[in-house]
């Protein structure tokens, strides 16, 4: 090839090897940098384009092509049916997330927001046991890699595919950690196979057959955390021994005596909080004995009264049975330790301390020298380690009663917590009458841990309060975090109820002004989002 410029001829002149052709493509960047003009010899700036050109065709044309890479193995079957070619469209377009965008000041407009429903679209075909379509499975992976939320479901859905795709790309190295990806699993009963993929499975894998192995017998999947427990990374170690919560016994006792000494903090807190889910447990024992010393019936004045003496250090002992010494920004030492040995003692040990009277007495006790919040807080917590129902409910309190008065926790975060306990239906019954007696404001938290889709009192609570809300003539924009609930959480049963809500209503005299449009787009927008999460249920059906 010949060149009519100066730079080019150089560039030309310099020889083929890598070197010299690696220093002129070098020598045209600094000149381009610098500026012809203070370059001696460089030529003008057409010059230096021209040998720009020459060069980048060079370099282009004399390209080495790279060794072939080792080509990674077939990808596993699947064994599970596909999906319905109308349920495959629909995922296509929950992925894609073409919901309507939000109009000017903020309005979500009355377009169902389809992001929102792809979590219960995934939880639907894990559901039925169907399989991620091949095409889908990177579009489905890029969607769980940016939502956190949707790892579990996205990643069982996506199935041992999902895994082997995951493997190829490192974006995607959290499907690796995060779950199984539901890969295949030998049979728990498999000795040789389990410790196989014990030894020289990915950590998600590793996860997911203990899990196995414990359902199946959970002595075994004790005995085999064992066998590399010393070896194991203190954040995996931590991850293993969380696992023993699910199937949690007695005979789980010696081995977690011995994580009380483990070299990480976390693994020995952690030891120490599963012993104290269970009450005949040494430790438990060990702290019923410490908070007894601190909390006792005082009959001295008119009304029985519950007297507390906090600790007044945190010794050793304490801290190897979990007791943090340091207590966080704005707590009490004493307050903190007393907090962490009541939430540790078994339950049963406070009516034969506090004069063998029934819970609801108990809980109900004046508590002197404004100890009564530390005490009830660490009892909520205690209820929901131990999973005591009766607690629960005399912790609760009456849902009818004000926030603050009464037997019980005020805290919405501990009563969200406690409800979690009980039965659904209970618990569903319980925030229906709450709404029904103090409106939308505080039940928010409540909501969240009722089951979907929310029973048909709750849904009906629910209903009626948004209708007051909008009758009051306020904006919805402050109960637009319930309306998002309710369009994931409430019944499809329910919309025909709503289709009265959905016009816009009379302008009241005092009522914001619009407000009432605003509703009624709110309104569309929820029943609209029922009548399509029917569509995705009929769907996803054979």
């Amino acid at each position: 090839m010949t060149s009519t410029t100066r730079g080019a001829t150089s560039v030309e002149t310099g020889g083929a090897g890598p070197g010299v052709e690696a220093g002129a493509w070098e020598e045209l960047v600094t000149t381009a940098l610098l500026g012809t003009d203070r370059r001696p010899g460089a030529g003008g700036p057409g010059e230096l384009l021209d040998a720009a050109a020459v060069q980048t065709l060079r370099r282009r044309a004399g390209l080495v092509p790279a060794a072939a890479g080792v080509r990674p193995p077939d990808a596993p079957p699947d064994d599970r049916p596909a999906l319905p070619e109308a349920a495959r469209r629909r995922l296509a377009l929950l992925l894609a997330d073409r919901s309507a965008p939000a109009h000017a000041g903020g309005r979500r407009g009355s377009a169902p927001d389809l992001g929102e429903l792809l979590p219960q679209w995934l939880g639907l075909a894990n559901e039925r046991g169907l399989r991620a379509p091949a095409e889908l499975l990177p579009t489905l992976l890029d969607a769980a890699r940016a939502r956190t939320d949707l790892r579990p479901q996205a990643l069982a859905f996506a199935g041992p595919r999902g895994l082997w795709l995951a493997r190829l790309n490192p974006e995607w190295r959290f499907a690796q950690r995060g779950a199984s990806g539901g890969s295949v699993l030998p049979e728990p009963g498999d000795t040789a196979a389990v410790q196989l993929l014990w030894e020289d499975g990915l950590f998600a894998e590793r996860v997911a057959l203990l899990e196995a192995v414990r359902a199946y017998d959970a002595q075994a999947g004790r005995a085999l955390l064992a066998t590399t427990w010393s070896t194991e990374r203190a954040e995996d170690r931590l991850m293993f021994l969380d696992s023993l919560r699910d199937r949690l016994s007695a005979a789980d006792e010696p081995f977690l005596e011995q994580a009380l000494a483990d070299r990480s903090r976390n693994v020995r807190a952690t030891a120490a909080e599963l012993l104290s889910a269970l009450p005949g447990s040494a430790l438990a024992g060990r702290m019923a004995e410490r908070a007894a010393s601190c909390v006792s019936l005082d009959r001295t004045g008119e009304v029985a009264t519950i007297s507390v003496e906090a600790p007044h250090e945190c010794d050793a002992a304490m801290q190897r049975d979990g007791v943090a010494p340091r207590p966080p920004a704005g707590r009490g030492e004493r307050s903190w330790w007393l907090g962490q040995l009541v939430e540790a003692t078994p339950l049963a040990t406070w009516p034969r301390r506090l004069g063998g009277r029934p819970v609801s007495e108990l809980v109900a006790l004046p508590v002197a020298d404004d100890w009564g919040d530390e005490l009830h807080a660490a009892w909520c917590r205690a209820a929901v380690r131990q999973r005591d129902a009766e607690w629960a409910r005399a912790l609760l309190g009456a849902p009818s009663a004000p926030p603050g008065e009464g037997a019980g926790t005020a805290s919405l975060a501990e009563r969200a917590k406690l409800l979690s306990i009980l039965a659904e239906p209970e618990r569903a019954d319980w925030v229906a009458r709450f709404i029904s007696a103090h409106g939308l404001s505080e039940a928010f938290q409540l909501l969240g841990v009722c089951v979907v889709p929310w029973a048909g009192a709750l849904g009906r609570a629910v209903v009626d309060a948004l209708e007051i809300a909008r009758d009051a003539g306020s904006y919805p924009w402050s109960f637009s975090g319930v309306m998002g609930l309710a369009e994931r959480c409430l019944d499809p049963a329910e919309s025909p109820r709503l289709e009265a809500l959905t016009a816009t209503p009379p302008e009241r005299e005092g009522a914001s002004p619009g407000a009432g449009g605003y509703w009624a787009e709110a309104f569309q927008r929820l029943v609209a989002t029922l009548r399509l999460r029917a569509t995705l249920r009929a769907e996803l059906s054979p």
